[in-house]
């Protein structure tokens, strides 16, 4: 058998490892989180309106691990060597974790965050043996000293860890893009006969699959990845920028040979959270406030606030990445100088991240004939609606149903003493279902019953009681005259 049939065999074992080890410690991760109440609380910059139970990095930093063990175990089986010893990049994950997860149970102020990331990029620098030392050409400028190459690469690593926990605020998207970034790294790496880096790059993909199907179908079994997994996704996909741009790379083989630009290639990948990151930090900048300052302007924000649903959402924002990566291959294809490359990606990303936020936010603020069109395709498309939908979320819920039923039995007989008036509970939702809509052009009444928090069996009463009230707009109703989409008035 040939060595890169070796090599495919130990990277699919990898994968398939890590996709089993996060599939069967999923549930287990769940449970201790509900049971120990470790759930991200809504408050004014958040999306959801329920507290959702937030260790999902754990899940997928397990799967990575044992993708890892599993690889390096496969390898030295059928005699596969590996160039590159992942010990460092394990042990940088560990720190990382640790930290996530702290900030998503205590809290950390954005100084002593980026102290520690940063210390881990010297750390991970330095034991891991290679840093940004090289522009590849870029603007005539080839390799350059330490003493440059490594405040770049801690800069780098700081801000693509930092880009890629800003974007999780919506279902599925932050591990839909970072799934898509790991797999086109990996391929890349696959390419030059990096087996150890492609080993890594699709474990990191495997172990996220099952991590995204869970947030985007699942409904009680759902679990935001936290800081704790956007920290861990953010120094991966750093060591793999590293890992591809610096001097020794044997991918460097590709610039000489195809005239590519591995450096508009890595900004192709990354271009949604670093750009939207860019933008959103020049704009608190702007505003005289602190660029790490919480606040709802990234553009999964705007998609939301207009009534778009969380999957054509995150479906919007993978479109966007997949066109820039697009157009990065087409202009390699066409020849462009490796100059010009950059510049193509550059132009591509901010036309197409800081422009839809651009029309998406003057559409809503004018609540012009488009903005109502888009909500009106966001709900004929909600997939949460459909029949198939649902069956997958039933079935994908099934393990998380069968422990809730165990405890439900368990808490059985409990005084009625403790029974609220439903007219306290109606009122109570009443509340929660306008603080859901404020501040959203228009709202679809299916996202109202899904995300407010409110009791679904008060939501159309409230509804009715608001609307006669004068308090909130009808948009739209469907056939049987049931309102669909919603405005404050």
């Amino acid at each position: 058998m040939r060595l890169t049939d070796l090599k495919a065999i130990t990277i699919v074992a990898a994968a398939i490892a890590a996709f089993i080890a996060v599939h069967w410690i999923y549930f287990k991760i769940l449970c201790i989180a509900k049971d120990k109440n470790l759930v991200d609380n809504p408050d004014a910059r958040k999306l959801q309106k329920t507290p959702i139970p937030v260790m999902g990095g754990i899940a997928v930093f397990f799967g990575v691990a044992f993708g890892i063990m599993a690889g390096y175990t496969a390898g030295g089986m059928l005699g596969v060597e590996y160039d590159i010893i992942l010990l460092p990049v394990l042990a940088a994950m560990v720190v990382m974790l640790y930290v996530g997860a702290l900030d998503d149970i205590r809290g950390l102020s954005p100084s002593s965050r980026l102290l520690i990331e940063s210390l881990t990029m010297v750390g991970l620098i330095y034991a891991g043996g290679g840093c940004i030392d090289t522009f590849h050409g870029l603007w005539g400028i080839g390799s350059f000293s330490w003493w440059i190459a490594v405040p770049l690469t801690i800069f780098v690593g700081v801000g693509i860890i930092n880009a890629v926990n800003m974007i999780d605020g919506v279902n599925g998207l932050s591990s839909t893009l970072c799934l898509l970034s790991s797999g086109l790294y990996g391929i890349v790496f696959l390419k030059s006969g990096d087996v150890a880096n492609a080993t890594l790059a699709f474990s990191m993909a495997a172990a996220l699959v099952p991590f995204m199907i869970h947030n985007i179908f699942g409904l009680r079994s759902r679990m935001f990845i936290g800081d704790a997994g956007t920290m861990v996704m953010g120094l991966l996909l750093t060591w793999f920028t590293i890992s591809l741009l610096k001097s020794d790379s044997p991918i460097t083989f590709y610039e000489d040979a195809n005239n590519v630009n591995l450096i508009a290639f890595a900004l192709a990948v990354l271009c949604v959270p670093v750009f939207d990151t860019l933008r959103v930090m020049t704009m608190r900048m702007v505003r005289k406030k602190s660029p790490f300052h919480p606040d709802k302007t990234h553009l999964h924000h705007i998609f939301i606030n207009v009534g778009v649903s969380h999957f054509i959402t995150t479906m919007s924002e993978v479109l966007i990445m997949v066109v820039v990566v697009f157009t990065w291959f087409l202009s390699v294809l066409l020849g462009v100088s490796i100059d010009g490359q950059l510049y193509i990606v550059v132009a591509a990303a901010v036309v197409f991240v800081w422009g839809t936020y651009a029309v998406l936010r003057y559409h809503a603020s004018h609540h012009t004939k488009f903005l109502h069109w888009l909500v009106n395709f966001s709900v004929k498309t909600h997939l949460g609606r459909k029949d198939w939908w649902k069956r997958i979320t039933a079935w994908l819920d099934a393990p998380e149903d069968k422990i809730r039923s165990m405890k439900e039995v368990n808490e059985k007989g409990v005084a009625d003493a403790n029974k609220v008036d439903p007219f306290d509970l109606m009122e109570e939702d009443r509340k929660k279902v306008l603080d859901f809509m404020k501040g959203r052009a228009e709202v679809m009444v299916y996202d109202i019953f899904e995300n407010s928090g409110a009791d679904g069996k008060y939501v159309s009463a409230v509804l009715e009681s608001e609307e006669r009230q004068g308090t909130i707009r009808v948009i739209q109703r469907d056939s049987k005259g049931i309102p669909t989409i919603v405005t404050l008035s």
